[in-house]
């Protein structure tokens, strides 16, 4: 193989078969489940790179269910993001995510910088209440539960909150001694969103310690609040805010 056809081919490892196709990525059915709790301050402040900047302490344990993704197939995650500020405006920071799928894995770490581990997460209704689970090979790491569907919310505000909320992941690419190669704060945005249901309920959080997925490391001090949505959603291809390296 030529080099000038490495250069055209080459998007994804492995070259001649890569673990993940080309974007755009459009989810339908996408199914969060979202409790937001308060944490420690000073851990939530050591745990959120600079020049990013907390505004309260507050962390949103998700839970998302994805059955129909292109070039992803059917998959979960589970992890925590923070509400965080960025030269005066509000958005999210991705600190901590969990899934069952390897294209999804290897392409949100390589592509935008998703912090991505492989776990086991779920989503479910039983009878009468939502339950999101998270476990880390046998270990039981997070437990969220709902009433399910108690109360309606505003779709249009969820959905304009999600188009609208710009989203930072911190990307690292080691070089091949090991030094960091790439080292940046990268933004990205969710397009086309289109809400098809939410709604809230009484909502509880638990989470366990792990040595290698540690989301108790920011505790539950207090639940403030829970809810669940469906929605058909772009996830946007991100652009870099800062280079650490530079």
């Amino acid at each position: 193989m030529d080099i000038k056809t490495i250069r055209e081919r080459a998007f994804a490892m492995p070259l001649t078969n890569p673990a993940y196709p080309m974007g755009p990525y459009r989810f339908v059915n996408r199914e969060f489940f979202i409790i937001s709790y308060r944490t420690d301050p000073d851990r939530l402040r050591a745990m959120v790179p600079e020049p990013l900047q907390i505004t309260a302490p507050v962390v949103n344990y998700e839970f998302i269910r994805m059955p129909d993704s292109t070039g992803f197939g059917d998959y979960t995650e589970s992890g925590q993001v923070i509400p965080v500020q960025y030269k005066g405006q509000p958005g999210n920071y991705t600190h901590a995510m969990f899934l069952d799928d390897h294209p999804p894995l290897a392409g949100g770490r390589e592509l935008w910088g998703f912090p991505k581990k492989l776990a086991q997460p779920r989503l479910h209704t039983e009878v009468d209440t939502l339950v999101g689970t998270l476990d880390y090979g046998p270990v039981r790491v997070a437990t969220g539960t709902m009433g399910y569907k108690h109360r309606t919310l505003d779709m249009q505000a969820i959905n304009s909150s999600l188009s609208a909320t710009p989203n930072y992941l911190l990307k690292i690419i080691p070089h091949v001694d090991g030094r960091p190669r790439i080292c940046e704060l990268v933004c990205y945005n969710l397009e086309d969103v289109n809400v098809k249901g939410a709604w809230e309920g009484p909502a509880s959080l638990s989470l366990a310690p792990h040595a290698l997925a540690p989301v108790a490391d920011l505790p539950v001090l207090e639940v403030l609040g829970a809810k669940h949505f469906v929605a058909d959603l772009t996830l946007g291809l991100g652009k870099v805010v800062f280079d650490y390296l530079a």
